[in-house]
């Protein structure tokens, strides 16, 4: 039998899945009974397109779905659920200069002199960082010659562009074409990285079998007097949280950030794992309507959040992209702009080679019972009506954290050295967090609304700190976040449907947050230390709820970031679904997302200290500010987004 290859294997499973799914409501009832015959079939199937519309590049999506969603009683109590799903995303071969294998091109990198800015092709910095003497100096012709044989200024785009311009800061090379195309900077960081175009076109299938959206099997075991145990074993989600857009203890399940950023469902875009789920439901009591304690063991592989592949259009806070940047300039080398501070007022862009700078290994939790993760949380419901939970969790971070000041070649001795402090030189990691927290939701009969509370205490989660020789700090963290729910007659809406108000505000705070004035900036961590997001839901039924408006307001009041989302969704039918929006971004602080950018760390001491500083043979950290690489923690998803201004439709048709 001839073996299938990998992408052969992929669309056989493929074509199985859609002709299975359109074959499934007719044959639904002839389909197997499987052992209990008063439990049929249950079977939904769904396509859904989804075409944006982005400003400055055109099309951003043309993503097709097909579900198929079953249900069917097995026998002795037992239940199977399924979600199967597929998609394609023809927006990179539609839009290949901008998404696909003709992205990118080449690029220029920037000085900075008295004079002003000065521009010189990407591989021919005025400065060259020699492995010789450990120096630096005028650009070494070889070097040059050489080097873009094998790191070629061509299908590269300069980090940060799609949010910011350099304007003196720190730049570098990001290739964005496919890693078939080239592999330069390509590596796992978890699920995304180093795919191929056909597996940023179809995401779901992959070696985790990600078109199983769910596949498990429940049953509720009857111990008497008026108590059960529910179990839940497979494929799934799992939901703590009682908000929407960010979260704070539905964490269980990472999330898939580059199908749409933070602006689908979270049902769509959690990443279902495999997990086993056992519910003790103890029934009421004298104080209590009802009681239950939840054990869940997510045995699956470590995953984390996927944030996004540079070179694909959702890649949040442009994390993909500086990740990418940061492999290629370590394993290709590359020239950073405004890095060597020769003269007052004079950074020149600086020619690196391979295993200098950038982002080394990718330290990727194998399994192991050790690294599963293992979760406990009792909920009830008081006489008063008051529902709420008791949450503790240990579980590996779902976003990657980066130890610097770890790995280089001494270029003094010329010998590897596994530690150089406040080297931008990174491993990726993802530790492990311990966290406890609780909910509760309740009404409010005078005010004729709902209030949702969530809090979670974490510790063990690590951020980015310039105040620090490794340029990480370990945290603990307090997020909280409020949400009110009010249904409320507008009359210039709808005189007979009620119009539903909902505002949550999320909260959050760093404990012994590190953040100092140095000699030329901020030094720290660029994460702040307190910030609040609000959002409001305004959210209308028209023509007995076949017509739907509503507009999202999402507010970063620290970052100064706003997006506006309005929309319309028209039950053209039954079956049929159409909804028309848009989202629309406004930043008012971009000069306040500045930070830290370790050009002045001065690991290369002397030759990197300020001019005229007066200690030049000490490293740490002067404050020379821009907007890479640390901005973007203090943008925020929205701010990072700013100039990504989205047009969509989508249409919804349930066979």
């Amino acid at each position: 039998m001839e073996t299938l290859s990998n992408g052969a294997w992929q669309r056989s499973l493929l074509a199985i899945a859609v002709s299975c799914a359109f074959a499934a409501p007719a044959a639904a009832d002839d389909l197997p009974a499987m052992g209990e015959e008063d439990s049929p079939w249950q079977v939904d199937v769904t396509y859904e397109n989804h075409t944006v519309r982005r400003e400055n590049v055109g099309l951003a999506k043309f993503r097709n779905t097909l579900q198929a969603e079953f249900d069917k009683g097995v026998g002795n109590g037992w239940k199977v659920h399924g979600i199967m799903r597929g998609s394609w995303d023809g927006v990179y071969r539609m839009n290949s200069d901008e998404y696909g294998n003709k992205a990118g091109g080449s690029i220029n990198m920037q000085s900075t002199t008295p004079g002003g800015y000065l521009t010189t092709p990407w591989g021919t910095g005025p400065v060259t960082y020699s492995l010789v003497n450990g120096a630096f100096g005028l650009v070494n012709n070889a070097f040059v010659d050489a080097y873009p044989a094998s790191n070629p200024n061509a299908g590269l785009r300069v980090l940060g562009d799609r949010w910011h311009s350099i304007n003196g800061g720190v730049a570098f090379a990001v290739p964005v074409r496919p890693c078939d195309v080239d592999k330069r900077g390509c590596r796992d960081f978890g699920g995304y990285g180093d795919l191929k175009r056909s597996e940023l076109e179809a995401p779901e299938f992959n070696d985790r079998l990600d078109f199983l959206r769910e596949l498990y099997a429940k049953k509720d075991f009857d111990l008497g007097d008026g108590k059960s145990l529910f179990v839940k074993l497979g494929r799934q989600q799992v939901v703590w949280g009682r908000t929407d857009l960010f979260r704070v203890l539905d964490v269980i399940n990472p999330v898939d950030f580059s199908r749409n950023n933070i602006y689908d469902e979270l049902s769509d875009i959690r990443i279902p794992m495999w997990i086993a789920q056992v519910e003790y439901r103890m029934g009421a009591s004298d104080t209590m309507q009802d009681r239950n304690l939840q054990f869940v063991w997510n045995v699956d592989k470590f995953r984390p959040n996927n944030l996004g592949q540079c070179g694909s259009p959702n890649s949040i806070l442009d994390a993909g992209c500086f990740f990418r940047g940061m492999a290629n300039l370590w394993d290709n080398g590359g020239t950073v702009s405004n890095f060597a501070n020769v003269a007052p007022g004079t950074l020149l862009a600086t020619n690196f080679g391979p295993g200098q700078i950038g982002l080394d290994k990718v330290h990727l939790p194998s399994w192991s019972l050790s690294n599963t993760q293992f979760g406990m949380k009792y909920e009830g419901v008081t006489q008063d009506g008051l529902s709420f939970s008791l949450n503790a969790l240990t579980y590996r971070s779902q976003l990657p954290s980066l130890r610097g000041g770890k790995r280089a070649t001494n270029s003094f001795t010329g010998v590897y050295q596994d530690a150089w402090p406040y080297l931008i030189s990174f491993d990726m990691h993802y530790p492990r967090v311990n966290l406890i927290g609780g909910s509760m939701d309740f009404q409010v009969p005078a005010a004729n609304a709902a209030v949702r509370v969530e809090a979670a205490y974490t510790d063990g989660e690590e951020f980015a700190n310039t105040n620090r020789p490794e340029l990480y700090s370990k945290n603990n963290v307090f997020r909280t976040v409020i949400g009110i729910d009010r249904p409320t007659f507008i009359p210039f809406i709808s005189e007979t449907q009620a119009t539903l108000i909902s505002g949550q505000l999320f909260y959050q705070h760093i404990f012994d947050h590190e953040w100092k004035r140095g000699s030329l900036g901020p030094v720290g961590m660029p994460d702040w230390e307190d910030n609040v997001i609000g959002t409001l839901l305004i959210k209308a039924f028209l023509k007995n709820g076949m017509v739907s408006p509503q507009v999202i307001f999402a507010h970063d009041f620290k970052a100064r970031a706003t997006v506006v989302a309005p929309q319309v969704e028209m039950h053209l039918s039954n079956d049929l679904k159409v909804t028309i929006g848009a989202n629309y971004k406004l930043a008012e602080g971009r000069s306040r997302w500045e930070f830290d950018d370790c050009r002045a760390c001065n690991p290369f001491a002397p030759f990197t200290a300020p001019n005229g500083d007066p200690d030049p043979f000490t490293s740490y950290s002067r404050g020379l500010a821009g907007m890479e690489p640390l901005g973007r923690f203090r943008a925020g998803p929205i701010g990072a987004a700013f100039k990504e201004n989205d047009l969509f439709v989508k249409l919804n048709y349930k066979f």
